[in-house]
């Protein structure tokens, strides 16, 4: 967290983010930015004042005094202070220690009807915590959008959309309760994970020999492990999956007269037309050719 915050020291190009980031959406809500502020540590104060909107300081060096209504807070380095529309506040370096701050305004709103509570109740709940150290993300978040801002580049646009609704986001976790983030627990099957690489490699392959071994590797499994987890989720050998897999392509290539079969046939795996023709014909009931002239329709004779 130290690193972080010494990295948010030197991104004075934060305020920069005027112009370049107005708004951006977060799942049901949008927020407008209003204010962008890096303050070097020195002395200075705000007198007791209010916004419209909310205003979220990171401090990431020295210490000082936030005040909020009736409420006296000692800020020093990683806290992260808030106040929110309509609350009077004033901020104060000390003048030992003074203090340094990152800053952003932003105002937030519901885009459709929101239910229940959530990461965004550490912005709503009007009772709720001030002052956070759950800094999550945003040291480097501020950092990041410091340095898109000092040089912008293609693509500076989406990245500071990207980067500003993680500012948001943790910006509310940082003051949600712990009863507003609690979710479900999400399980996802190891197995069923790996397998699913696996049948990706295959698909990723099919024009070139694959051997168990090399799938095996690419999941950091044994062979016998890998194709006895494939066999298990599948229910079929990773083989034989595979020339499944290179003939529904040869089956869908065969629709586009630009391919001859040889080259359909090389694009799945076969060097040589006559055991892609012999495993084809398996497989759908006809020949390639045959398959090609009937547009994959098969005719029953009356």
């Amino acid at each position: 967290m130290a690193l972080s915050l010494a990295a948010v020291a030197d991104a004075e190009r934060f305020v920069d983010l005027s112009g370049l980031l107005e708004s951006c959406e977060v799942g049901e809500f949008r927020a407008d930015f209003v204010s962008w502020g890096h303050y070097r540590p020195e002395y200075w104060r705000n007198y007791w004042h209010s916004h419209s909107f909310y205003e979220v300081c990171l401090a990431y060096e020295g210490e000082g005094r936030f005040n909020c209504g009736a409420a006296e807070y000692d800020v020093s380095a990683g806290d992260l202070f808030l106040a929110r529309p309509g609350d009077v506040h004033e901020i104060e370096s000390s003048r030992s220690a003074p203090l340094g701050i990152a800053f952003w305004g932003f105002t937030f709103r519901p885009t459709t009807v929101v239910s229940g509570t959530g990461w965004w109740s550490g912005l709503n709940r009007p009772d709720g915590p001030v002052m956070s150290r759950e800094l999550g993300g945003l040291p480097a978040v501020v950092t990041a959008l410091a340095a898109e801002a000092s040089e912008p580049r293609s693509g500076y646009g989406e990245a500071v959309a990207a980067l500003g609704a993680a500012l948001v986001l943790d910006t509310a976790r940082a003051f949600a309760l712990d009863q507003d983030l609690s979710v479900a627990p999400v399980v996802r099957e190891r197995g069923l994970v790996v397998v699913e690489a696996m049948q990706r490699h295959l698909l990723d392959n099919l024009a070139r020999p694959v051997t168990v071994r090399e799938v095996a590797a690419a999941v950091h499994l044994s062979e016998r492990h890998a194709e006895r987890l494939f066999r298990q989720v599948v229910g079929a050998s990773m083989m034989s999956t595979l020339r499944r897999m290179r003939l529904e392509l040869a089956a869908q290539l065969l629709f586009d007269p630009a391919y001859t079969v040889t080259e359909v046939a090389r694009a799945c795996g076969y060097s040589d037309v006559r055991p892609f023709s012999t495993a084809f014909k398996r497989h759908y009931g006809r020949t390639p050719g045959e398959y090609r002239r009937t547009g994959g329709t098969s005719f029953v004779s009356g």
